[in-house]
């Protein structure tokens, strides 16, 4: 695929005066050792952006339609996998030659239709899919809403992809890693571990049930199910801390904090890191100094987390979604909403860059950066 920038009629007479930026053929592998961000956007693209040039390095067309655009990796970073299609199915698109290689419909029973609202992620050695099904019987005089089920998928399944087990599973679940020991964290009301073979979910970290003195009950908005290079499961709440029983809303301080599993040891933390003086959508702790936590959507904000305080803010152009680091932490992307992705320096918060993506806004997507 070629892509000439807008150079207005006029540059057909003088195309040295333009800037002309070719992408990879479809078909061109990515390099090992190279670190890149995948995203997607509307009509329907997954794209590869080369972070050693901060540039759009190839765009792969996926088929039927748009949305969530959710993208998780298999471990060996070959194959991305995409919920789309209105959150109904799961796509397995190979990278180096944009060939689709898998999918699986949500909906898997006669009469129904199903969803997954985010909730999928691949086992931690890649063998396995995981899926949350919210189904719904569809009757000829009414809708019933069905029981939620964890679906579990082989990987080499191919086009037509059927579970390999099913699991009833609690309501409201949405986004999921896979730990080292191959146990699946999924977070809902609370954060469950979950015995992928038995489907028994146990709760890991209570968070509409927690029991903190003197706080509310967390509200948790977090749909950005991200693999980091720090490898851990994360999502941000926010609360109220009372000062005393009284529980006074009036005197309480109003904090930001963090959900957190590492993956490998399945350690939980449970931390607040600031003051609630805006909304964030996504968060991210530094992969290069675990005690600074930064969060975006309307502003890019860096927080001490021992000292729970915001230490810098940066003005964005627009309202970005979601926030993702580069390996040795210097380098912060910003996506979502829509085709541009920002470029920040992670210490001065100074944006340094922004890369245009062909097609249209990437909405709620899921970024990934990793190294080949």
């Amino acid at each position: 695929m070629h892509s000439i920038k807008a150079c207005g009629l006029a540059a057909f007479a003088v195309l040295s005066s333009c800037s002309v930026s070719v992408l990879a053929d479809e078909n061109t592998a990515l390099q090992d050792g190279h670190e890149y961000m995948l995203t997607t956007n509307y009509p329907n693209n997954l794209h590869v952006i080369d972070l050693a040039t901060d540039t759009l390095y190839k765009t792969c067309k996926m088929p039927d339609a748009f949305g969530p655009g959710t993208v998780q990796l298999s471990p060996d970073r070959k194959t991305a996998y995409v919920l789309n299609n209105h959150y109904a199915d799961v796509y397995g698109v190979e990278l180096d030659s944009c060939k689709q290689v898998f999918h699986a419909s949500i909906t898997q029973k006669p009469g129904e239709k199903a969803k997954s609202m985010f909730a999928f992620t691949l086992s931690h050695d890649g063998k396995e899919l995981f899926t949350i099904a919210n189904p719904t019987l569809m009757m000829n005089d009414r809708y019933e809403v069905q029981q939620p089920r964890l679906d579990v998928y082989s990987t080499d399944a191919g086009m037509d992809a059927k579970p390999v087990r099913s699991f009833p599973a609690p309501r409201q679940l949405t986004i999921m890693q896979s730990g080292d020991d191959g146990t699946l964290y999924v977070a809902g009301a609370d954060v469950y571990k979950v015995n992928v073979q038995t489907g028994k979910f146990d709760v890991l970290i209570p968070s509409r049930h927690w029991k903190r003195p003197n706080y509310s009950a967390p509200d948790v908005l977090y749909v950005w199910n991200q693999q980091t290079y720090r490898h851990d499961f994360s999502l941000l709440y926010t609360a109220a801390k009372f000062k005393d029983k009284k529980q006074d809303p009036a005197t309480a301080e109003y904090l930001y904090g963090l959900f957190s599993v590492d993956l490998k040891t399945g350690k939980t933390e449970t931390t607040d890191f600031g003051p609630l003086t805006e909304i964030y959508f996504s968060g991210m702790r530094s992969p290069k100094d675990p005690n600074l936590m930064f969060g975006v959507l309307n502003r890019l904000a860096k927080y001490d987390i021992k000292e729970k305080k915001m230490l810098q803010a940066a003005t964005l152009d627009h309202s970005y979604y979601c926030i993702s680091f580069n390996k040795d932490g210097s380098k912060i992307y910003l996506a979502g909403t829509f085709n541009d992705v920002a470029i920040f320096d992670a210490d001065s918060l100074k944006q340094t860059g922004s890369i245009k993506l062909p097609g249209g806004d990437m909405a709620i997507t899921t970024a990934q950066i990793f190294v080949r």
